[in-house]
């Protein structure tokens, strides 16, 4: 049997590429996970994030995106990317890495995404990055959950005491259920996934979502009023297997890397712009919007802040006290 020439020379090629690299010429699929629908803000910034790393890569490296919780709400996701199951995901479940990273949610601690970002950025943000390796895990950004304000269908929330027996819906992140219940109202810890028919049904009256999940995941359709307070800012984090970031090339390795901070910025712009329009939509459907004096609200918080200085460490939760004061 004769062999063309330029089979045998390509053939000589790709066995001696494998032979100095180690490494298969077949494209490497990293898998990323999130709870958010497919049409969220979420959703478009992995795509831009696919597309910059198939690009950078030459398709050497290549993103599948698994959106609305089809792999699983936040909690076993963070899971499932820590045993390799899964290679990427987002979310504000992170027990799995550190609960201290929830550090950054303690109550009325941000009035603003750039404050908040300048923390992030800063030393605060790579102290809390840092507990991420040593449980093999690697944070590639922040994309901003956002602010979180009040909900519910039964009446508007302007002083503490309009919060006193409802039935609220948190994310399981204790700082949230700890803070909710120190309002004077009583917090449900629901899966994202089951907050739409939690709140339809009645299992809750309420809820302190981002105003972006809130408006993308239609539960203002079982809502009546909301009510501004910006109580907390939590992070969407952006984390990653170590291992498998590790068993790439460094030149595919930086790709990823550089295409999740050009990611990070670009949501951090779309975001913070869309905040007024979500409003706009919101009241449309037919939403009671009132703004709450927030004052009152937070003199109530010293208990929260008492809680996790002992969960979290004191020291830990005075830096990101200070930095967000000077930010």
């Amino acid at each position: 049997m004769r062999i063309d020439r330029r089979t045998f020379i390509a053939g000589v090629a790709a066995a001696s590429t494998f032979a100095i690299t180690g490494r298969a010429s077949a494209a490497t699929t990293l898998k990323v996970a999130h709870s958010s629908p497919e049409d969220s803000l979420i959703q478009q910034a992995l795509v831009k994030f696919k597309a910059d790393v198939e690009k950078s890569t030459g398709g050497s490296v290549k993103v599948t995106i698994f959106a609305n919780g089809l792999l699983g709400d936040e909690g076993p996701v963070c899971e499932q990317v820590g045993d390799g199951s899964i290679d990427m995901g987002l979310g504000g479940v992170i027990d799995a890495i550190d609960p201290r990273m929830s550090v950054v949610s303690l109550p009325f601690l941000f009035d603003s995404f750039a404050k908040v970002h300048t923390v992030l950025d800063g030393p605060v943000g790579k102290e809390i990055y840092a507990m991420a390796p040593p449980k093999g895990y690697e944070i590639i950004g922040a994309l901003d959950s956002g602010f979180r304000s009040f909900t519910n269908s039964k009446h508007p929330i302007e002083k503490p005491a309009d919060m006193a027996g409802l039935k609220m819906r948190t994310p399981p992140i204790p700082v949230a259920i700890e803070t909710i219940k120190t309002l004077g109202a009583l917090p449900q810890a629901i899966p994202y996934g089951e907050v739409y028919t939690s709140l339809q049904s009645g299992v809750v009256d309420g809820a302190e979502p981002e105003l972006r999940d809130f408006y993308d995941a239609k539960w203002y359709e079982a809502q009546k009023y909301l009510s501004l307070s910006n109580y907390m800012w939590m992070a969407n984090w952006w984390y990653a297997n170590k291992a498998k970031l590790d068993s790439l090339s460094p030149t595919e390795r930086k790709a990823v890397t550089d295409a999740a901070t050009a990611t990070q910025g670009w949501y951090r712009t779309a975001i913070a712009d869309s905040y007024a329009g979500v409003i706009a939509k919101l009241k449309e459907k037919g939403l009671q919007v009132n703004a709450v004096d927030t004052a009152p609200f937070a003199a109530m918080v010293g208990p929260v802040y008492e809680t996790f200085s002992k969960e979290y460490g004191a020291d830990l939760v005075k830096s990101v006290r200070d930095a967000a004061a000077k930010a």
